[in-house]
């Protein structure tokens, strides 16, 4: 007789902008309960979902899942790692770009079949300047979005791409300083994304040939463009070909310096947060347990 495992679903209310009262009879229904113990809790706001995962780990949680989108699953896989435990993920977000990476299911009754089959894998994590990520982290144009959306009242992709067309015309680029393996640049850039996985969700890809298993980060840089090629890099970034570009570099590494003309915004799996002028990012190989098709 096998133990049944404890399982708890942290569940973002406000992720993706849609309603999440209901979820757990869902997950009650289509979970099996010959392998798992189910609990539920609704983080309250950002950083909650983080607090739940941290005091979990030590109550006897074999697995948490993180029921939201990038954010929410940063929150979770960041304590998960710190207590080598198992993250789940149900994809709840706007994006969802690591689950789109890892293949699990957008339809929530797949996702937790998924979870039923509990097949197990170890992916690579990273940190920028000691926080970790999971799926991109960056700076640049793309962080200053990330920070303006977050006071914005409108979740969803609809309310990001508006704001995205005003701020664009009023950005600049911003001169870069990057070591890369012992490897120096000097580059101007729209955005640099430092990479794990291949997309920012909804299937737009920054890093095409990105993995979260070959113990490398890819970093993307966005070279300045004039506005009226903008719906070119689109087209790259959705049509999967950033790597055949010529407005996009790519540099493969497993430990990165950047220093850029001064602090500000940076995000972190599409969380916007302030940091120092001097960013290092650096890949930490198989070191998430994680639950995948």
């Amino acid at each position: 007789m096998h133990t049944k495992k404890n399982i708890l679903f942290i569940i973002n209310p406000i992720s993706g902008g849609k309603g999440k009262v209901r979820i757990p009879d869902f997950i009650d229904k289509y979970l099996d309960k010959n392998k798992f113990n189910p609990n539920f809790v609704f983080s309250e706001r950002v950083g909650h979902a983080a607090e739940l995962a941290d005091e979990a780990a030590t109550k006897n949680f074999d697995i948490i899942v993180a029921a939201g989108g990038d954010g929410t699953i940063n929150e979770v896989a960041t304590q998960v790692l710190k207590h080598q435990i198992i993250l789940g993920i149900l994809p709840l977000g706007s994006g969802n770009g690591l689950a789109r990476f890892l293949h699990i299911p957008k339809n929530m009754r797949q996702a937790i079949q998924v979870i039923n089959q509990f097949n197990i894998d170890h992916i690579d994590s990273a940190t920028f300047n000691d926080k970790s990520f999971f799926n991109l982290a960056g700076m640049g144009f793309d962080a200053h979005l990330s920070a303006v959306f977050s006071k914005d009242k409108k979740r969803g992709l609809s309310g990001y791409l508006k704001l995205g067309i005003r701020e664009i015309f009023n950005y600049k680029p911003q001169q870069y300083t990057l070591n890369i393996d012992g490897t120096a640049y000097n580059r101007k850039a729209f955005a640099i994304t430092v990479a794990n996985s291949s997309q920012y969700g909804n299937d737009v890809y920054i890093a095409p040939g990105a993995s979260v298993k070959d113990g490398l980060l890819d970093v993307c840089i966005i070279k300045p463009f004039p506005i009226i090629k903008l719906p070119i890099l689109s087209y790259v970034m959705l049509r999967g070909q950033a790597e055949t570009s010529d407005m996009i570099e790519i540099i493969k590494g497993k430990e990165i310096h950047i220093h850029r003309e001064k602090a500000g915004a940076v995000h972190i799996d599409g969380e916007p947060l302030q940091m120092d002028a001097e960013i290092k990012a650096i890949v930490q190989p198989g070191s998430l347990q994680v639950i995948v098709p």
